[in-house]
């Protein structure tokens, strides 16, 4: 027999969680609804991200990172926003 103790047992459940519940269930009725109750993309995750964090795992980037971030990923980011909106940092 499993005993929870009282103090657990008072706990409600989350109340965002309730709202994104109530959220699918309205969406699996058919209706159109927007949920922006727990922050989630309501798609899943693309495989080319999957993929890209897996081999971050593998390359044991698994620890934190340097406050200013990864210069690597820096240098990327800049040029993305140089080649793609014109701006150059």
């Amino acid at each position: 027999m499993n005993q929870i103790s009282e103090r657990l047992a008072s706990l409600s459940p989350s109340e965002t969680l309730a709202m994104s519940q109530k959220s699918n269930e309205l969406k699996a009725q058919g209706i159109d609804i927007i949920n922006l109750s727990v922050g989630e993309p309501d798609f899943n995750t693309p495989d080319h991200i999957k993929a890209a964090a897996k081999k971050a795992i593998d390359d044991n980037f698994s620890f934190y990172s340097p406050v200013p971030g990864y210069m690597d990923l820096r240098k990327a980011i800049c040029a993305k926003l140089k080649d793609e909106n014109a701006l150059e940092f």
